[in-house]
């Protein structure tokens, strides 16, 4: 094995379709070590414990388990693997998919539109701290945090960042003030030295 091959980040991926699952994997091959893949709840906790990925791309609609999908493998699998990075990779961009995967420790959120080498750009930024959006992702999570509406939203949207922001007042002050400098594009070393406060109390928040 070559000095480049060793460097490769590690990546898993997580979906319970099959053919979009090889498909993703086809795409990263060349540029990332894949280390395992996972359909539901239970076999993604599973893997990610025994495989420790540097980086999981994370579907938020996967099933079993207690029903909480992308978010609830997020919060089991962290104990076993703590410094495994999340990229939820998602058809949907509806806010409280978003916000629940995010809430749970994502650092990004990128919806499967993306084209491949965007994708394979994302995985990198992410494994280096970076928070990364779709782009209108990122403009919904920043003005949430702001709590103003997004440039060109409609009423609908509206009142998915109202809601959203109802769910945002019950983070403390701290939590919210991290959330704000991630959506802005802080990694997490960064936000640790705006706040004054540690990288592994940036990645509990």
């Amino acid at each position: 094995m070559s000095e480049n091959e060793t460097a490769k980040i590690r990546v898993a991926v997580v979906d319970d379709h099959e053919m979009f699952r090889a498909g993703v994997i086809a795409t990263l091959r060349d540029s990332f070590d894949i280390v395992g893949q996972a359909a539901d709840v239970p076999g993604s906790v599973a893997m990610i414990a025994q495989t420790k990925p540097q980086v999981v791309l994370l579907d938020v609609h996967v099933p079993g388990g207690e029903g909480g999908g992308g978010a609830e493998i997020l919060a089991k699998s962290r104990p076993y693997s703590p410094t495994t990075v999340f990229l939820a990779l998602s058809v949907s961009d509806a806010p409280q998919d978003v916000g629940a995967v995010i809430r749970a420790g994502a650092q990004g959120y990128v919806t499967k539109t993306i084209t491949g080498a965007d994708l394979i750009s994302s995985i990198k930024q992410v494994h280096e701290g970076y928070a990364v959006f779709s782009p209108k992702l990122a403009g919904f999570v920043l003005s949430a945090f702001q709590g103003v509406p997004a440039a060109g939203s409609d009423g609908g949207a509206d009142g998915a960042v109202r809601a959203h922001d109802e769910e945002l007042d019950r983070l403390s002050a701290r939590e919210q003030e991290v959330m704000r400098l991630i959506a802005r594009g802080y990694t997490y070393k960064e936000v640790a030295a705006e706040l004054f406060i540690s990288i592994k109390t940036v990645e509990s928040h």
